[in-house]
């Protein structure tokens, strides 16, 4: 007789605990999902698709201003003097609220516009959008995430939609091959092809980031996965990612965390820098290589979170904000930043960004007349961070605030002309560039206990660099909470299983 294949054996004995395992899990959150009156997550997203289907419609009303909002896109139109944003999240401390609307933002006239358009995609977060002035404009989207109200439940997509701009009609691309599920990747449009790269997926089990990437051509509408030479990065989502001058792309940062005992994650945020392009030694120039990279000139703190646009010639990108997470004693504290980054794309530098006062005329002429030694201090944009200790929560994982920015809340008072107003602290903010002009929309921040979602509005000159124009006021006082702000450890541990992630 032939031995026994013990291997084999003990193989299918881990798949059948495996099997009792997911059978048990689901069995439990099915228990729990009935004692919260919700049904399951994928009947939700299919109930929703349905209903979209049925409107056959475009509508269109102007609103004041987007409801308050993080973790969703925010570009500018590939042909007109607008922008527009899509999609985001929304947590009141008892409930999240995911988005599919879609805004445009007329710069000229200042006026928000709500479209209502048929065939929607189902509410996302997390996501990616470029936009493309091919065939009278488009705008691409891919991928995301969708949360039941009580985030007891997680939804990751890996759908392709294009909105064409001038029918105002959606279209979901059935195409094969694609990337797998996910949301806090990233995207950038080269040419006519987009690019897809990292992410997670997160199963309340498990989390899996990725470090993958995946071309979409926009004429044949056909996926292809690369499979670049040299040593790529690490698994990553929430990273930055801009495309070069030459067209290749530049990958900087992000987060990822692992599970390093029951109940118990290690998040890390990344520094490193890596540029994809066409491998020089390829006859063929179709093979792709990765080379990690140096960036230069000044540093400023780690972070993740850090949203990141790049100009229309591709010369320079602009980074807003972001958060660093420190972990002592199983415990994670937050660093909220609100300092303004440029990288020069053709020098590979960073430069943080200091706005100089604009003076009017009645304040040159005083200081004509003030002693010509005087030495003039030059206000400017402080960073550096202040103790303080508060307990906050993400969404992902409990959070200690354990310093925060030296930046004003409140808008700025006319009467104080020396001071150089800046946009508060926050993360996952929506930045986009129109003529010349960045501008900066929502984001998050926690304090305390409380999640402050912005709905705040500004806009600076690049060229000019003078100061941050606002455009709607950042009003804290309207934000609702509807949790505690000083819920019990029990409470909190409770919130924060539910596996959200940075983006």
């Amino acid at each position: 007789m032939g031995k026994k294949d013990k291997s084999k054996k003990k193989g299918k004995g881990a798949e059948k605990t495996q099997l009792k395992t997911e059978k048990k899990l689901s069995n439990k959150l099915k228990k729990t999902l009935k004692d919260l009156g919700e049904d399951d997550i994928e009947t939700i997203v299919k109930e929703i698709e349905r209903a979209e289907q049925k409107r056959t419609q475009v509508t269109e009303s102007v609103v004041d201003v987007p409801s308050r909002r993080v973790n969703f896109t925010f570009v500018s139109h590939p042909d007109k003097d607008q922008l527009i944003l899509y999609g985001g999240e929304y947590f009141n401390g008892q409930r999240t609220f995911i988005y599919n609307d879609l805004f445009f933002y007329n710069i000229s006239n200042n006026t928000w516009t709500l479209v209502q358009a048929p065939k929607c995609p189902p509410p996302r977060c997390g996501h990616q959008m470029v936009t493309s002035s091919a065939n009278k404009g488009q705008l691409w989207v891919f991928g995301g995430e969708f949360a039941s109200p009580t985030q007891s439940q997680f939804y990751h997509y890996r759908d392709l939609w294009v909105y064409h701009l001038d029918k105002k009609q959606w279209e979901k691309i059935m195409a094969p091959d694609g990337p797998s599920a996910r949301s806090g990747h990233r995207m950038v449009l080269i040419k006519k092809q987009l690019f897809v790269f990292g992410g997670f997926h997160d199963n309340l089990r498990d989390c899996k980031y990725f470090n993958d990437i995946y071309s979409f051509h926009l004429e044949t509408f056909k996926w292809k996965k690369i499979e670049p030479v040299g040593t790529p990065p690490a698994p990553r989502s929430g990273c930055c990612m801009a495309p070069l001058p030459d067209h290749r792309i530049l990958i900087y940062g992000g987060y990822s965390k692992e599970n390093i005992k029951k109940d118990i994650d290690k998040g890390h945020i990344y520094t490193d820098a890596f540029i994809l392009g066409l491998d020089k030694h390829d006859p063929n120039k179709q093979k792709y290589k990765w080379q990690q990279v140096k960036l230069g000139n000044q540093h400023f703190s780690p972070r993740c979170s850090m949203p990141m646009v790049t100009t229309v010639n591709g010369q320079y990108s602009y980074c807003f904000g972001g958060v660093f997470d420190v972990e002592d004693d199983e415990i994670l504290s937050g660093n909220f930043f609100n300092d303004f980054i440029q990288l020069d794309l053709e020098k590979m530098g960073w430069k943080r960004l200091t706005l100089t006062e604009k003076k009017d005329a009645k304040t040159k002429r005083r200081k004509i007349k003030e002693d010509d030694q005087e030495e003039e201090v030059e206000p400017i944009m402080e960073t550096e961070p202040i103790s303080i200790t508060t307990l906050s929560d993400d969404g992902v994982f409990k959070v200690i605030v354990g310093a925060a920015l030296r930046e004003t809340r409140t808008e700025p008072n006319p009467k104080e002309t020396n001071q150089i107003f800046q946009p508060s602290a926050r993360m996952n903010c929506g930045l986009a560039i129109k003529h010349g002009l960045l501008y900066l929309y929502g984001g998050a921040y926690e304090d305390g206990e409380r999640e402050i979602t912005y709905s705040d509005f500004y806009s600076v000159d690049l060229r000019k660099l003078d100061q941050w124009k606002v455009i709607i006021q950042n009003d804290t006082s309207q934000v609702e909470w509807l949790g505690s702000d000083s819920e019990s450890e029990e409470d909190s541990e409770t919130s924060d299983s539910s596996g959200m992630e940075t983006d």
